[in-house]
């Protein structure tokens, strides 16, 4: 009996031990950008490292967010960080919105009425695991002979095509989760068809929806090869433009640019975090 209770205190303590080195490891990355975009300039590529400046400054936000000043010695106008971030918003939301709402209208006929197989629904993750540089160029000539190339529409219509597998599967989930029974109750109670969708379905599939939709909008905000092959200059999204800091170690303006990048992520994760937490829990842990 002892020996059982000792190895669980092992087995135990090797689990925090491991549990510990991994908050480690993925919470000191966002530690150091948040430090480096407080630092001075002499501070970031310093050695021995800086860990927290002993003089933090806000000279990187204001450079970055404020002023918008960049190498300009070619002379080409370059769209501004807010600009940037206003198409990321648009292109990200948009496309997330209604990948969502697609997936989820796909997903529910998928599970009451078998219009997708598993098979073929495995298929259509499966296309979407291509890599995106094989089909760049078809997409690049297609594109701009349907005059889509550098426009908001021609990047949220390429965002929802690749993103509705994740939603369907996602989604498809959470519907099979929900008991064919309470639709059968309200049918026979005499609802239509479509308030049983609207006063049955969604408000249960409600978190599952939330989940998908924080899922494709961290997908859509932070793509960058497709919206960097369809762009040339009329469209520029934030990881665009937090691209062009990448010469010259300006690692300070790299950060706090990724600081406010990070920030709607975080805002709309607070916004749903009730359906959030229950979709994670509700959804996959119950799968699992």
């Amino acid at each position: 009996m002892l020996k059982r209770s000792s190895r669980k205190l092992i087995f135990s303590a090797l689990r925090y031990s491991i549990l510990t080195v991994w908050l480690f490891v993925v919470l000191f990355p966002i530690y150091w950008i948040v430090a480096t975009s407080f630092k001075q300039s002499s501070e970031w590529i310093a050695w021995p490292p800086v860990w927290w400046s002993n003089d933090p400054t806000f000279s990187s936000y204001f450079y970055v967010w404020i002023s918008g000043v960049l190498n300009k010695s070619s002379g080409a106008e370059v769209l501004g960080p807010w600009a940037s971030f206003m198409n990321s918003f648009i292109i990200a939301f948009s496309a997330s919105v209604i990948a969502t709402f697609m997936g989820a209208v796909i997903a529910y006929g998928a599970s009451r009425y078998q219009i997708l197989t598993d098979r073929q629904l495995m298929a259509t993750l499966i296309l979407r695991l291509i890599p995106p540089f094989v089909i760049a160029g078809p997409l690049l000539l297609w594109f701009s002979t349907i005059g889509l190339e550098d426009t908001k529409l021609g990047l949220i219509f390429l965002y929802i095509i690749t993103t509705i597998p994740f939603a369907l599967l996602v989604l498809k989930s959470f519907v099979d989760d929900i008991p064919i029974d309470y639709e059968q109750a309200a049918e026979s109670l005499g609802a239509k068809r479509y308030q049983v969708i609207l006063e049955v379905i969604i408000p249960m599939l409600r978190p599952g929806i939330a989940v998908t939709f924080l899922f494709l909008f961290i997908l859509n905000w932070s793509e960058f090869f497709l919206a960097l092959i369809l762009s040339k200059s009329d469209i520029s999204t934030l990881p665009m433009y937090l691209n062009r800091y990448g010469g010259g170690g300006a690692y300070g303006f790299q950060a706090a640019l990724s600081i406010g990048a990070t920030l709607p992520l975080i805002v709309i994760g607070i916004l749903i975090r009730k359906h959030l937490v229950r979709g994670l829990s509700f959804g996959f842990v119950r799968k699992g």
